[in-house]
């Protein structure tokens, strides 16, 4: 096998790994958490290990289907807050949406946990608005929340690009070098 073959079998095992692990990350011990799509009893163990207050759902509300009502039953049972927010990982998020999710991130009951279905791409940009504008971190510091680590795959031929795009409108409104 050449080198590449391995790089893009090892590249597939580690995405593969992450969605079944749930993708779960603590990006902020205490304050913030991310994650993919978790099932009721996984998010149950979540809320009760990590104490978490608020969980921000970034795929929007979904009455009816099986995942939200498990979901908005195990938060709720579990004495945490829901919070839809609409999103999706093939469009731009404007400007103006980027800000309200950056202040319903400050807003949100501390600890948060924030998931879209695989974790990578949503959750990547939620998480870098969340680490620059509420916590202050460096754009260097915050920027890596939307990698690969996580299951993110920043190329500019692919539909989850426009999370680096919504990114970088941000930056450049609020004066980031970019």
């Amino acid at each position: 096998l050449g080198l590449c073959t391995v790089t893009l079998i090892a590249s597939g095992l580690y995405l593969a790994l992450l969605q079944i692990s749930g993708n779960f990350h603590e990006v902020i011990p205490g304050t913030y958490y991310r994650s993919a799509q978790l099932s009721g009893p996984a998010l149950k163990t979540y809320i009760q290990r990590y104490g978490i207050r608020t969980v921000v759902n970034l795929r929007g509300a979904s009455p009816g289907a099986g995942w939200y009502e498990e979901e908005v039953a195990a938060t709720h049972a579990n004495g945490a807050g829901h919070i839809d927010f609409a999103m999706s990982a093939a469009s731009e998020l404007s400007v103006e949406r980027s800000l309200e999710l950056a202040a319903l991130l400050r807003a949100a009951p501390k600890p948060v946990l924030v998931h879209c279905r695989a974790g990578a791409d949503r959750t990547g940009l939620a998480s870098v608005v969340f680490l620059q504008q509420v916590e202050g971190a460096t754009e260097t510091a915050a920027e890596s929340q939307l990698s690969f680590a996580f299951g993110h795959i920043g190329l500019p031929f692919l539909k989850a690009y426009a999370m680096e795009r919504s990114w970088e409108a941000l930056e450049k409104s609020i004066g980031l070098k970019s």
